[in-house]
């Protein structure tokens, strides 16, 4: 999935925009205009895959950005992949039939541990199971609710279920630019043998060097790359 280590562009779409969040917050951070454009614009630069992120269908359950999907999808030539607001195994399956890449389940693998096996049976290595850590508890339904799960005990049971990756996220430093915490992250990585994504904090190539020397396989950044904190060529090159 990750031949070696991805710096992975954010494009997290909330009312047709590109929005990137503070702690988690709905209504909180800066718009960062078409996803479209934006997505072709970290191809450009050099992404290798791109991060898509429906925002409204991660607070509301429905997802509410289908036609930048689709355009984002006809439009690159490179891995994408895709969560909030997916549900159920059709829902999955239906997109990754579309052209998307992997399907990131958060909510819905919490809710239903078997969709996980049920997606990867018909499409193999396709599951990204999200684990987003607030106060650490995993949380979902766009990061307003506790489940009472470990992050590394849950990445356990997942891949287990047939995940072919995790993606943990850091709610507590998401969006803030004060830089990553690694004890979270390193537990997740040891806890599993498959890829290990991680996201939140990031604000310097410092913070990126952290993560690949934690283990992970690939960093999603958003924030820091819209504010210019530093390049996608300069991160791919640390």
């Amino acid at each position: 999935m990750f031949p070696s280590f991805e710096v992975v562009p954010a494009v997290d779409m909330q009312d047709g925009q590109v929005v990137q969040l503070v702690g988690g917050e709905r209504d909180t951070g800066r718009t960062y205009g078409d996803p479209v454009e934006a997505a072709e614009r970290w191809v450009e630069a050099g992404a290798r895959t791109i991060h898509l992120v429906d925002l409204d269908g991660a607070f509301d359950g429905e997802r509410a950005n289908a036609a930048a999907v689709e355009s984002i999808v006809e439009a690159v030539d490179v891995d994408v992949q895709l969560g909030g607001g997916i549900r159920t195994a059709e829902d999955a399956i239906g997109l990754l039939e579309a052209g998307v890449d992997r399907v990131i389940l958060g909510t819905a693998a919490v809710e239903t541990p078997e969709i996980v096996g049920e997606i990867d049976a018909a499409f193999p290595e396709s599951v990204v199971v999200s684990l987003d850590a607030k106060d650490g508890e995993v949380v979902v339904s766009g990061w307003t609710e506790g489940t009472g799960l470990d992050p590394a005990e849950a990445a356990a049971r997942y891949e287990s279920e047939g995940a072919g990756a995790i993606l943990f996220t850091d709610v507590d430093v998401e969006g803030q630019l004060e830089g990553i915490r690694r004890d979270p992250v390193e537990a997740v990585v040891d806890s599993v043998d498959i890829p290990v994504v991680a996201s939140g904090g990031v604000s310097t190539l410092e913070d990126v060097r952290a993560i690949e020397d934690l283990g992970a396989s690939a960093v999603v950044v958003g924030t820091a790359l819209y504010e210019g904190r530093f390049t996608l060529d300069a991160a791919m090159r640390t």
